[in-house]
């Protein structure tokens, strides 16, 4: 009787765990619905925000800025995306193990961290952290990521960082999420046949009120400030997407062990039953 009782202390823990993550799914399904609508809408904005920074670079290339000077590496930082909780699969450990096989063994990187998870990772390997942002919450707004290009492109004009890579998970789908690292600073030129020009190799004739050097002024860091943004929105829905996935397995994964668990009970009630018909008529037999 004693194995009956603890098959039922182990189904009733087991229900109360699935109860909980059912809730956790739910929770995140609803997350991810608002993450992925700012998602969709911040996406064409980046894109064209991109698209004019390329045309307007390529027209005035004789014009410098400390945004776009690119000069020898002699330490490079890395803005690092994850989440302040877990709970969500293997999100939080694909950016990391990312990130983790450029840095390790490197004296001259450092790290910008935007989330507890990554924070706490670089900290106990003993990696210098230059900034971190954590506790943003589930409502990513513009200023936020103002705040964080703001201090990375301090510490890229200041001299601290010779180049700024952005690393963080792309949003697909609930069940697909993938990491992705790309050059923040200096701002990448434009590359490829025909960027910059009009579709006949021809580059667009632009005047510029009051200066091209004005102009790129107010362009660029705003360009610097949406790749951050969009960054953080899209590894916000990533989040939520990984949660809602590793919380309906594991509500998938406590049902199975409960009907485990549950054939187990039934089998030791059958095996007691017998038990005790065999004894009532052994003994019956005994006194007959």
């Amino acid at each position: 009787m004693a194995g009956m009782r603890d098959i039922k202390r182990r189904i009733r823990s087991i229900k109360s765990t699935q109860q909980i993550t059912k809730a956790m799914k739910m929770v995140a399904a609803a997350k991810l619905r608002r993450a992925q609508e700012k998602v969709t809408q911040a996406r064409p904005y980046a894109k064209r925000v991109q698209g004019v920074l390329s045309r307007l670079v390529a027209a005035v290339q004789d014009v410098n800025h400390p945004l776009l000077e690119t000069r020898d590496v002699k330490h490079t930082g890395y803005v690092v995306v994850t989440a302040d909780r877990g709970l969500c699969g293997g999100y939080n450990g694909n950016i990391i193990r990312k990130v983790h096989q450029d840095v390790k063994g490197r004296n001259d990187v450092s790290l910008v961290c935007v989330g507890r998870k990554g924070r706490d990772f670089f900290r106990r390997t003993g990696k210098k952290i230059e900034a971190e942002y954590v506790g943003l919450g589930e409502d990513i707004t513009y200023a936020m990521a103002k705040e964080i290009a703001g201090k990375v492109m301090g510490l890229y004009q200041e001299g601290v960082f010779d180049k700024v890579e952005l690393v963080f998970t792309e949003f697909f789908s609930a069940l697909t999420q993938k990491p992705v690292q790309m050059q923040l600073l200096p701002i990448p030129s434009p590359s490829g046949e025909g960027a910059g020009d009009d579709g006949n190799g021809v580059g667009p004739l632009y005047e510029f009120e009051p200066s091209a050097e004005a102009v790129l002024s107010e362009l660029l860091p705003r360009y610097v400030e949406n790749q951050i943004y969009r960054a953080l929105l899209e590894s916000k829905a990533s989040e939520q997407g990984a949660r809602m996935t590793a919380m309906g397995s594991a509500t998938d994964n406590a049902k199975e062990m409960i009907d485990k668990l549950t054939l187990s009970f039934n089998r030791a009630r059958q095996a007691a039953i017998t038990k005790e018909i065999s004894e009532v008529v052994g003994g019956a037999a005994a006194l007959g």
